[in-house]
């Protein structure tokens, strides 16, 4: 395993704010550094680039966010938000481990009920969804995120007109004061009208609570969003409308690589770090002070409606606080794998790589940004008599990292990587903490190739298998 720790950063002479080392699982740690021939063999296998699934984390990350929620006696319901990859055994271990689904479309719904998701533990969100999708998560006993009044007016109008009239679970979606330029949610101003639109077709209807959804990560602007539906609640009561949950979304921070040394970064990168001369505007958090588990107890723990805490509000009023988390749920629980097919040297001194692939298979670049998180060099060299590379006294090299295809966009990642050996044909490239709308979130079949694989690894790496429908753990 080739990457820059923090004693190779000490050791070496390349500059500390060029790099920056992933933070592992152990034992994706072990993997990378003990198996030998693995990774090789399963490319070799499945093809390049591959994403590499390690389902039984999502476990781990549940069980620190649970911790949380039993020290403040408040009850969560998690739903896991699909959209955040195609992994079917994610899914399924999500599932198994008692969460909902939070889908996004019938494409999603089909996939959580195939892995064996109940429609009532199905929560379904999006503004725009088509009555086709309406009519399946009716079907389903699905709960449904209510976007908008004309949404609502839908909702009723194909409930009176079903020949067996079911009521139908809703959250109304709440757009806050700070989010007023936002094209989601129900806005102040038309959510009386909502909720009395729910007590008129009360038929139709079995209500349920408030829902919102917001950009970014920080807790402050969800306990502001917060504070603002308790008086909806307040309105709600007043109608003889019980609100049994608040879903609060997601947006919970992971962290990628360590605060300090993502912050040493931040702090020192210029023009000359990336290969088009072009520092990126925003990036992701990815060495951010809070992880899941902190940012959920500090949201617990903020002041919230009256003179309660969040969670001495929900505790006093008997409200269950939804969860729709997809990022923090599958921290750690994929790695991809590219393989190294051309090592170009650049008249600068610094090189380019291509690999087998492409930035559709992680796409940061095509948001204006950067995955900031160093990739593992795995050699394919054969180790010499001393023990090491045959090719490891060449020198370190910077190198950016570009797919397999025509178009000049695309790069997997502008900045320049610090290798502490060069690179050559071959050599794997491992991208650690993939599963976070990464791995396969722009995936397609340009040029003709076909879609990457995705397969899934049991817990004591032995058994392998191919992660979509037929491979699934169910």
């Amino acid at each position: 395993m080739n990457f820059l720790s923090r004693d190779h950063i000490e050791q070496s002479g390349l500059q500390p704010v060029l790099s920056l080392p992933p933070i592992l699982d152990p034992m994706i740690g072990g993997l990378l550094s003990g198996q030998g021939r693995r990774l090789p063999d399963l490319i070799g296998r499945f093809g390049s680039p591959l994403n590499i699934v390690f389902p039984h984390i999502l476990g781990q990350n549940l069980a620190r966010m649970s911790d949380v929620f039993n020290r403040h006696a408040v009850t969560p319901k998690i739903f896991y938000a699909a959209k955040v990859n195609k992994s079917h055994s994610l899914v399924s271990a999500a599932i198994d481990l008692g969460l909902g689904v939070d889908v996004s479309s019938r494409y999603e719904l089909h996939d959580a009920l195939s892995c064996g998701c109940t429609g009532e533990m199905i929560c379904a969100s999006g503004p725009a969804k088509p009555r086709v999708f309406h009519q399946e998560l009716i079907d389903a006993n699905a709960l449904i995120s209510v976007d908008s009044v004309e949404e609502l007016a839908d909702l009723a109008e194909l409930a009176l007109s079903r020949e067996r009239q079911k009521r139908i679970r809703i959250l109304l979606r709440y757009r806050p004061i700070n989010a007023h330029t936002s094209r989601f949610g129900i806005a102040p101003e038309y959510m009386q009208s909502a909720l009395r639109s729910v007590v008129q077709h009360s038929e139709c209807f079995a209500f349920e609570g408030f829902h919102f959804h917001l950009g970014g990560y920080a807790p402050e602007n969800r306990v502001q969003a917060f504070c603002e539906i308790s008086e909806w609640v307040r309105f709600a009561a007043e109608l003889d409308l019980a609100v049994s949950m608040i879903d609060i979304g997601g947006g919970l921070p992971v962290r990628y690589v360590e605060p300090d040394v993502y912050a040493a970064f931040l702090a020192s990168q210029d023009s000359d770090h990336y290969r088009n001369g072009v520092v990126p505007q925003s990036f992701y958090p990815y060495g951010g002070a809070i992880d899941a588990a902190e940012w959920i107890d500090r949201f617990l723990l903020s002041p919230g409606p009256g003179d309660m805490t969040i969670a001495q509000y929900l505790r006093a009023n008997g409200i269950t606080l939804g969860l729709e988390p997809g990022r923090s749920l599958v921290d750690q629980t994929a790695i991809s794998v590219f393989r190294i097919t051309r090592v170009k040297d650049l008249a600068n001194g610094t090189a380019v790589l291509f690999v087998e692939g492409s930035s559709f298979s992680a796409c940061e670049t095509w948001f204006a940004s950067e995955f900031l998180v160093d990739p593992i060099l795995i050699s394919s060299r054969v180790p010499n008599r001393r023990g090491s590379d045959v090719a490891s006294e060449d020198g370190g090299v910077r190198a950016y990292v570009a797919g397999h295809s025509c178009l000049d966009e695309d790069i997997i990642s502008n900045r320049l990587i610090s290798f502490p050996s060069k690179p050559q044909n071959g050599d794997l490239l491992v991208y650690g903490n993939t599963a976070g709308y990464q791995m396969d979130l722009l995936e397609n079949e340009f040029h003709r190739v076909p879609m990457p694989r995705r397969i899934s690894i049991s817990t004591d790496l032995a058994t392998v298998q191919p992660d979509d429908h037929k491979g699934a753990s169910r």
